[in-house]
């Protein structure tokens, strides 16, 4: 292919594109192909001859568009947003045309540099502490700083890295050995609670530290008493807590951790805290979601994804810490073959040192095309959009009558079940009811949404956010909820 077909290719695969979001919601957005449905339909090695772009574009059409889930349609409501936008793509397409590996400064400056620039503008625009910034008000080199993960995941395991160096130089400090504090790493003990997202558990299998899960109270919170309790468990078998995970915004429920008083524990035992804010944090663009954060500005760390809830493409998570010494102190490895800057600047940082890979793509220009286009009220509106169509859902559930709201709704997610008053049996028959009205919901076509689990019983949860999603679309849900929630219950009541 060149340069004068790539642009033909390239206009046809915009029009292909926007035609696809133009009719994405004409279509249902849950896959139902069975495993497997694909090697059946695919040549069993690669071809041998160059094959033409109308072929290709032909098989996306007839074989790869059937397997796919339509995250970006708006009558998608599983698990939490995968927001897309239109000046994402464009910022994704222009890190494609560089194609850089961004390992340090010296691999492109401008990758380097905007991503110091970006981090601290979206730093500022969800309200952060300033101790989180890459560079001070007077122009000079912070502590602190942001870097671009790709996931929350990722981010989890290089705060575990830094917190686990932080705590041994600590004990070296206080007099331990340097080969007592190699020894000693088996007894290094991360909290998090009940309601943490599976990357904690994966992050502490990595790194090789133990876990204790702490249970959560009435409102699926981790608190600071409880954490206490588990501490003082701990220490008194011989064990060292080192990392607290704390969450703005859980999974399964959007709930919002004791962040005050979880910093209260960490401060006086010496843990890092890290803030897992990985869907909701994208809310703190709204200056009235902020009073619900107070706290986050005494953590070690914090993390969300921009690819969740603020309309940038995956993958895009954005990690700050407050101070950058331990975490590339642990992550910094030099050979002769990555060369510094000599009379390194404020500017000049090597972020292969601040992320697991040694390589990076440049992810700050999709974040740098959103800021720039939607501009920070474009954002907030955005976000506000969806908090009023969960609170208006919220509402019409309730006034329905058969229904019962399983958590607060803050954000733009909606759990709730079929109270059991309405389903005539025991605890299983309500479960198996509203497991039920999952797979009915979903089998019908229109929308998509995903059910939970919350300490045994069977909930749904409806997650809020499309980019492109409208009050109509959510008035749909409403209404295949309600249709479906009326079959289930008639053929319940026939058996």
């Amino acid at each position: 292919m060149d340069v004068n077909e790539f642009r033909k290719r390239g206009k046809e695969m915009v029009d292909f594109i926007a035609d696809y979001y133009e009719n994405v919601d004409k279509v249902p957005p849950m896959s139902t192909v069975q495993p497997g449905y694909l090697y059946s339909l695919m040549p069993h090695e690669a071809p041998e001859e160059p094959e033409s772009f109308e072929d290709i574009q032909r098989d996306i059409e007839t074989k790869i568009m059937p397997g796919m889930t339509h995250w970006q349609s708006s009558n998608f409501f599983g698990w939490y947003p995968s927001n897309s936008s239109f000046p994402a793509m464009l910022g994704d397409m222009a890190s494609s045309m560089f194609n850089i590996v961004g390992f340090n400064w010296i691999c492109s400056p401008a990758a380097t540099e905007l991503e110091t620039v970006v981090m601290d503008w979206l730093g500022k625009l969800i309200g952060l502490d300033s101790r989180f910034m890459a560079i001070k008000e007077d122009g000079t080199e912070g502590d602190g700083g942001g870097v671009i993960q790709g996931t929350a995941s990722e981010a989890h395991i290089v705060v575990m890295i830094a917190a686990r160096e932080m705590t041994l130089d600590r004990l070296k400090t206080n007099g331990m050995s340097d080969n007592d504090a190699d020894l000693v790493r088996h007894k290094l003990v991360a909290y998090f609670s009940d309601q943490t997202h599976s990357a904690g558990q994966k992050a502490a299998n990595i790194i090789g530290c133990q876990v204790r899960t702490i249970k959560s109270d009435a409102n699926f919170c981790l608190t600071k008493r409880a954490l206490q309790a588990a501490i003082r468990k701990d220490k008194s078998a011989g064990l060292i807590p080192f990392f607290v995970c704390a969450t703005f915004g859980t999974t399964n429920t959007a709930a919002i951790d004791d962040l005050c008083g979880i910093a209260d524990v960490a401060d006086s035992e010496h843990l890092w805290l890290h803030i897992d804010a990985a869907y909701a944090g994208a809310a703190l663009v709204c200056p009235e979601f902020r009073p619900l954060a107070r706290g986050i500005e005494r953590a070690h760390s914090f993390n969300f994804n921009p690819h969740k809830w603020m309309l940038t493409n995956f993958d895009c998570s954005a990690l700050w810490v407050s101070d950058s010494t331990h975490l590339v102190g642990a992550l910094s490895i030099e050979r002769e073959y990555l060369p510094k800057v000599k009379g390194a600047s404020d500017f000049v940082k090597d972020y292969r040192n601040w992320q697991l890979p040694l390589g990076r793509r440049f992810r700050a220009l999709k974040l740098w095309f959103v800021m720039r286009m939607y501009g920070a009220s474009g954002i907030r509106a955005h976000i506000r959009k969806h908090v009023k169509e969960a609170k208006w859902l919220e509402t019409q559930l309730v006034e329905d009558g058969r229904f019962e709201i399983m958590a607060p709704v803050v954000f733009g997610l909606v759990v709730f079940r079929v109270k059991a008053s309405i389903i005539a049996g025991d605890t299983d028959d309500v479960n198996k009811t509203n497991a039920e009205l999952v797979k009915r919901i979903n089998n019908d076509g229109r929308v998509f949404l995903v059910g939970t689990k919350l300490r045994g019983v069977d909930a749904l949860r409806p997650a809020i956010g499309s980019s492109r999603g409208t009050p109509d679309n959510t008035a749909l849900l409403l209404q295949v909820i309600k249709e479906c929630t009326t079959n289930v219950l008639s053929e319940h009541s026939k058996q």
